[in-house]
């Protein structure tokens, strides 16, 4: 495993765990899900989602997850732990 904010251009990753406050998301907090703001999810970022980094070059981090287009805060993804996936 290896935090989201490491991956290169073009590559693919599997969510695999997601380190952040109860505030962010329920898959980090240990909470039952559902018990809390669940910021990071409601944006599509969910263990077992596949992703892909379309821009990472300093500041915030690019990513695609299903159809859409994701900016998030380099260090929010460095809490993000994917497995690296070949496509």
């Amino acid at each position: 495993m290896m935090p989201l904010g490491l991956l290169g251009v073009g590559e693919h990753g599997e969510i695999a765990e997601i380190r952040v406050a109860p505030t962010l998301c329920s898959s980090g907090c240990g909470n039952e899900r559902g018990k809390c703001d669940c910021r990071v999810e409601d944006l599509g970022i969910r263990v077992g989602k596949m992703v892909e980094m379309l821009r990472n070059a300093g500041g915030p981090i690019l990513l695609k997850v299903d159809e859409s287009r994701l900016a998030l805060d380099r260090a929010l993804a460095m809490k993000i732990m994917i497995k690296e996936v070949a496509k």
